[in-house]
């Protein structure tokens, strides 16, 4: 079916409420890492589904959170600017009946902006009594009488998804395809990897460790069979945590890279070659010049 219908919708809450994993689960595949650990995504991504004559174009955000470095403030600023033209808002809460901070924040940026606002319960799954769903709506519609929509959810099982993008729906513009077919995401591929790799890292790794931790992809090539060869630097930010990361004789990096490995063969649908270095950069959260490198642009 021809594409004659767009919509831009962000995808916004909190650190940690399984913004990540709804897009993934919208859009049918890994474009957005997912961890248990807040601050997970720094960046905007787009994620792109095309259903029936409209293509969605999701917006994950960064969780709001109270920023630390140069490299919080940006990430604050990403979440802040991404509420701005779009057709929707999807606030994704957790099923707790109690309304933060940052989601009062995001509800005062969403009353600013005029657009409208879906209210989304993420992990249904969790909740053993249909009435803790009650008082969890009862509580966001204290704060907010807007909402077009309140729709419970899990980006995990896949509940409520057909549902909720039906109600999506009705917020689709006439309007040119903006990406092409079987293009899921705006992110280049080898941006995908680095991210897969830090994925990895926040997974195998605990503490503070992984949010010191940058990835850059610095060779990125295919060879005529199709293989792909990688280069991939780890960058931290201090000597012994280059020794955690590598672990003893090597282990921790071989099981960060095996793990990271078949995600990205999955992702580029053909074999890879990986070659991992790791490097001491200090305080680079908040060198922006390094920061701006690394791809997080203040533009």
């Amino acid at each position: 079916m021809n594409i004659t219908k767009t919509a831009m919708i962000t995808v916004c809450g909190r650190p940690n409420v399984g913004k990540s994993s709804l897009t993934n689960a919208l859009v049918g595949e890994k474009i957005a890492i997912v961890s248990n650990k807040p601050q997970t995504t720094r960046n905007r991504i787009y994620g792109v589904m095309n259903r029936g004559d409209t293509q969605y174009v999701l917006l994950d955000t960064p969780g709001l959170h109270k920023p630390r470095s140069r490299l919080g403030d940006y990430m604050v600023k990403v979440v802040r600017e991404s509420l701005q033209s779009v057709e929707c808002a999807l606030l994704l809460v957790e099923p707790i009946a109690h309304v933060g901070e940052p989601e009062r924040i995001l509800l005062q940026r969403i009353t600013e902006e005029k657009i409208p606002a879906i209210l989304c319960i993420n992990k249904i799954d969790t909740v053993e009594r249909k009435d803790d769903l009650l008082a969890v709506i009862a509580a966001y519609s204290e704060v907010y009488a807007d909402f077009k929509a309140i729709i419970p959810i899990s980006a995990r099982t896949g509940d409520g998804l057909e549902a909720l993008v039906e109600e999506m729906h009705k917020y689709a513009q006439p309007g040119p395809q903006l990406f092409p077919d079987g293009m899921t995401t705006d992110q280049p591929d080898a941006q995908v990897c680095a991210e897969i790799v830090r994925e990895k890292m926040l997974y195998c790794l605990d503490k503070e460790i992984p949010h010191g931790t940058a990835v850059e992809v610095t060779r990125f090539t295919e060879r005529d069979n199709g293989i792909i060869d990688l280069d991939v630097t780890i960058y931290c930010e201090k000597a012994s945590h280059k020794g955690i990361i590598i672990g003893k004789h090597g282990a921790m990096m071989k099981r960060i890279n095996t793990l990271a490995r078949h995600d990205i063969e999955k992702f580029m649908g053909t074999q890879v070659y990986m070659e991992t270095w790791v490097k001491v950069k200090e305080n680079w959260r908040d060198n922006v010049n390094f920061i701006r490198m690394q791809g997080y642009d203040e533009q």
